[in-house]
């Protein structure tokens, strides 16, 4: 059964259904696949094996006595929730000391929609600190490791998740995205990740919860190993919901249908400020000249709008919140910058240090006022640079960080570099993050291929074009 490890959950799910393994041993088998490999990798933080094993006899039974016709289209196949999501009977504390007894009583909308669609959730993966850094690493769980090189970062905030499939011990997975946190972890973890187009899915069970403006920069989506589980994975989550008003019901184009004859790719080396690493930007530009080569016209261009793009994100971030960060992370209780920093010096705070860096930037960021309507002009110039290429049958080629995974802590002295994945959130636009094979020190390369905004069937199909010329994921030797 060493295959089932480097399989698709589409496929894993046919195979139950063709009679060549049970659920239960599909389900034991990443268990001890779990077991194996999280001790090195933190990744999963709550385990709920033995209600896992219960399901997966539920689902033989179907699969024993019901028409497989009838049969929801994940059936028996294991996957894993990020902790922030609520998944009923498990701890939803988003990585925050203060919330470490609330355990979720009910599914969130997308968890509900997934376990409806067959899938058994084995755990819940470690987040960064109120899923606000670039590391998965918090006072409550500790750090979590990169699958390829456990010297390095797994992403944030949904590091646990990135590093979990990126291992193979997990098929599938939901995270969120507010500046990259779906596609920073599958990129530096070597994965498929999809944040979608604004609205498309419900943002409604997790925490911190998003309100006013910034529900349309906060997206849910999939992190996966194969390419062929994306699509499903969007139609499950997307739709309308009684809990999440601000969802849309939309119809999502057939990917199959994508023609890559058809498209116009522009290629973006870099956002003009922050340089790419060169494996990076070779291994970019082969996959723009891939799909060229099938058809598609490709074009080079540098997006002036996108130098601002930290700034641009910040100034929208503070403005939609109805509920500053600060409050979030004092959850109802004293909290005062000053004292905290003095305590995380000597050891004895509660909180990491991006969160406490990150109330400093928003108290600076709420006196620049002048800044502000300067980033607002910015942005909306760089709408309208968009307006005139990004057409109905054009996706972006855009790095998803400026270099491979880096080793931990480092971002916290360079911690401006993931602003290529947050001026997307703000655009509102769909963008998949594809694996492109490892560069010569074994670590994941890839790129974020965006589209127009309700065309993520574009990107999800360029993803699928490009697995096939590149390889995909990789299991890494743990």
């Amino acid at each position: 059964m060493k295959h089932i490890f480097n399989t698709s959950g589409k496929h894993l799910a046919q195979e139950l259904r063709d009679g060549k393994f049970s659920a239960v041993e599909l389900v034991e088998a990443y268990i001890q696949e779990i077991q194996a490999v999280n001790p090195r990798l933190n990744a999963m933080v709550c385990n709920r094996f033995s209600q896992a094993r219960e399901e997966a006899k539920q689902a033989d039974h179907k699969l024993q006595t019901m028409d497989h016709d009838q049969l929801p289209p994940y059936l028996g196949v294991p996957c894993t929730v990020k902790e922030s999501f609520q998944l009923a009977g498990m701890p939803n504390s988003a990585g925050l000391r203060s919330r470490e007894q609330v355990i979720a009583k009910e599914d969130a909308v997308v968890v509900h929609r997934l376990r409806k669609s067959g899938a058994i959730p084995l755990g819940v993966t470690n987040t960064s600190e109120l899923c606000m850094w670039m590391e998965s690493n918090n006072k409550l769980y500790g750090r979590t490791n990169n699958p390829y090189d456990q010297k390095c970062v797994a992403g944030g905030s949904s590091g646990g998740e990135g590093s979990i499939i990126g291992s193979g011990a997990s098929v599938f997975g939901i995270g969120s995205d507010v500046g990259g946190s779906i596609r920073m972890p599958a990129f530096f973890c070597g994965v498929f990740g999809h944040k979608p187009s604004s609205r498309l899915i419900p943002n409604h069970g997790q925490y911190p919860p998003a309100t006013s403006k910034a529900r349309d920069y906060l997206c849910t989506g999939p992190l996966c190993r194969k390419a062929e589980d994306l699509e499903p994975l969007v139609r499950i989550f997307a739709g309308a919901s009684n809990k999440d008003g601000h969802c849309e019901d939309r119809s999502i184009p057939d990917v199959s249908q994508v023609s890559i004859r058809d498209l116009e790719v522009i290629n973006v080396p870099d956002n003009g400020r922050i340089a790419v690493s060169d494996d990076l930007k070779q291994r970019q530009e082969d996959a723009a000249r891939a799909l060229q080569s099938a058809g598609a016209k490709l074009h080079t261009q540098r997006l002036r709008g996108f130098r601002d793009a930290l700034e641009i994100w910040s100034t929208l971030m503070n403005e939609a919140a109805m509920t500053s960060y600060v409050d979030h992370l004092r959850n109802g209780r004293n909290f005062n910058l000053a004292t905290e920093t003095l305590r995380f010096i000597f050891g004895k705070s509660e909180f990491t240090i991006p969160s406490l860096g990150l109330v400093l930037v928003e108290k600076i960021s709420a006196k620049m006022t002048r800044r502000a309507e300067q980033m607002r002009q910015a942005f909306r110039q760089l709408q309208s640079e968009l307006s005139h290429i990004l057409r109905p049958n054009t996706v972006l080629l855009f790095p998803s960080y400026p270099s491979p995974a880096p080793l931990h802590n480092q971002p916290l002295y360079l911690p401006i570099r993931w602003q290529y994945t947050a001026i997307i959130n703000a655009l509102e636009l769909p963008a998949t993050q594809v694996p492109l094979g490892l560069n010569l020190s074994g670590k994941p390369l890839g790129t974020q291929v965006v589209a127009p905004h309700g065309c993520d069937h574009l990107s999800l199909a360029v993803a699928l074009f490009l697995e096939k010329k590149f390889g995909g994921w990789r299991k890494p030797s743990l």
